[in-house]
């Protein structure tokens, strides 16, 4: 049976640790595990170990470590003690390190072993304290853990409204800002997606997801605590290695990268997922080839959601019923919907009201800004339609809308149409500034191996399926779309980089 709803959101981790000791908690390919019971005896000690560090209830406490087993006991340590959990990009520059801890005045700041000479300095210059989750004792959080001393946690009580994360945005509008999540936001998300995705004691979630953004931490890993489910849990995602790790789990959570990647193994095929239940993606846009091509080869409908840092989950396709190739799905139940400035084609801004809204913006971003209106409402910045149904079908954001001659282009409706041609892999549409017309409509685009279309080919292709102004002024070539570690891609990079197309010409441009 689905998890109930917790009566008390605030202490749905303790209830989780209480009520499943025996059950298997996290296994990794190599054969470790911890049960539900060792996970409660863990993170008492790393919370012990925080305390003894000088990490009390409200503090903040910044992660900067590879994926492991020992992230997730500091996190559910942090939850635990009340301390807010402040995960980064591992892979993050030191300026961007730098912003962080600057914004959020960590208490402490755990760091990777390899990286703790080097990032210090930088810590202790903005007030913090370091630990790492190395292997050995002295200045390391399991060293700490093993150290005399108590073993339990304090119960006390949790207010719902409570801070329990700062997770930060990915910047690609200017400074990263600090999203600040409260306990009631990432209980109930929690209990909503493992009710709505059929979550029960017997799955097992193959997890290879980053720890530091809300896919992999909040709804992977939160919702598996919420039902008493299973992790399996690998180090990174390389496809053979998933594809092999499939025949023990029973859902599997991915971005589309992820699923382009499984499907160019000859291995996939219904056999090799007979023992699964779900695959779910996120983070980025699943194109409906992929969906359609992943369905025909396995025999499973990956079930597309849309969430965003702010708001965690905020629609999915159906467990039971259609799953809309191109869709994320509809409102999750007790979250509320609306499209703001809607024009004639159906097309408005997303806004987003429920108990998974977060409570603003942590320091310097300042408060709840502009983006949360009156009544609780989150204005989103992702362009959609929605049809009679409550599908929502997203088309862009209002920072990618080109406006092109007056005339308003969705990228999405252009990138459809180039990735539905035979020879192109994937596609990026994006607007630079344009003598003549304010922004020209750009495409870039990944050619599949072996095809041979021209610029002018495509062009003529998608003039019978685009109206005049929506066709792009150029159409390139590009050996990899850059992208996030999420697989977002970046446009604003691909706006940079040519920036001046127009104003040169474009002759030195690749073309197709």
């Amino acid at each position: 049976m689905p998890p109930p709803a917790p009566e008390d959101p605030a202490h749905w981790i303790e209830r989780a640790l209480r009520d499943y000791p025996q059950r298997l908690f996290l296994r990794t390919p190599h054969g470790s595990s911890l049960s539900y019971a060792d996970l409660a005896q863990a993170s008492a000690h790393y919370a012990a170990a925080l305390g003894a560090l000088g990490v009390g209830a409200g503090e903040r406490v910044l992660a900067r470590s590879a994926r492991s087993p020992e992230l997730i006991i500091l996190y559910v340590a942090c939850l635990r003690l009340g301390a807010l959990f402040v995960p980064v990009n591992p892979q993050g520059t030191a300026a961007e390190l730098e912003h962080v801890l600057r914004d959020a005045q960590p208490a402490l700041a755990v760091l990777a072993p390899g990286e703790h000479a080097a990032l210090a300095p930088l810590a202790a210059a903005c007030g913090a304290r370091t630990a790492t989750l190395g292997a050995g004792n002295e200045g390391t959080l399991p060293g700490s853990a093993r150290a005399p001393g108590p073993r339990t946690v304090t119960a006390r009580a949790h207010a719902p409204g409570e801070l329990a994360a700062i997770v930060y945005t990915s910047g690609t509008t200017g400074r990263p800002k600090g999203a600040m999540l409260t306990r009631g936001n990432l209980a109930s998300n929690a209990a909503v997606l493992a009710r709505a995705w059929r979550f029960t004691g017997e799955d097992l979630l193959l997890h290879v997801l980053p720890l530091y953004h809300v896919h992999g931490l909040f709804v992977a890993l939160n919702t598996t605590l919420a039902a008493g489910s299973g992790l399996l849990f690998c180090e990174r995602f390389a496809a053979p290695a998933a594809l092999a790790q499939l025949a023990q789990a029973s859902v599997f959570m991915g971005v589309p990268t992820h699923y382009t990647r499984l499907l160019a193994e000859p291995a996939l095929d219904v056999r090799a997922c007979q023992g699964m239940r779900l695959f779910v993606s996120g983070s980025a846009p699943l194109t409906a080839a992929t969906h359609e091509a992943f369905q025909a080869r396995t025999g499973h409908s990956i079930l597309e959601r849309y969430g965003m840092t702010e708001t965690l989950m905020n629609t999915a396709n159906p467990y039971d019923g259609p799953r809309v190739p191109g869709s994320v799905g509809c409102a999750l139940p007790g979250i509320r919907l609306r499209l703001a400035d809607r024009g004639a084609d159906g097309v408005g801004v997303i806004e987003v009201q429920g108990s998974n809204v977060c409570a603003g913006y942590w320091g310097a971003a300042g408060g709840r800004a502009a983006d949360f209106g009156p009544g609780g409402w989150f204005r989103t910045g992702d362009l959609a339609r929605i049809d009679a149904h409550g599908y929502v079908t997203l088309v862009g954001r209002t920072r990618d809308l080109i406006i092109s001659g007056g005339l308003n282009v969705y990228p999405k409706e252009v990138e459809l149409e180039l990735d539905a041609l035979d020879g192109i892999s994937e596609s990026a549409v994006f607007g630079v500034a344009h003598p003549d017309f304010g922004e020209g409509v750009t495409a870039v685009v990944v050619s599949a191996p072996g095809a041979k279309l021209s610029e002018p080919q495509i062009l003529a292709a998608l003039r019978t399926r685009l109206s005049d102004y929506k066709l792009p002024k150029r159409v390139l070539a590009i050996d990899e779309l850059p992208r996030n570690a999420m697989g977002k891609v970046r446009k604003e990079a691909l706006r940079e980089r040519y920036a001046q197309l127009y104003a040169r010409g474009g002759d030195d441009e690749r073309a197709l």
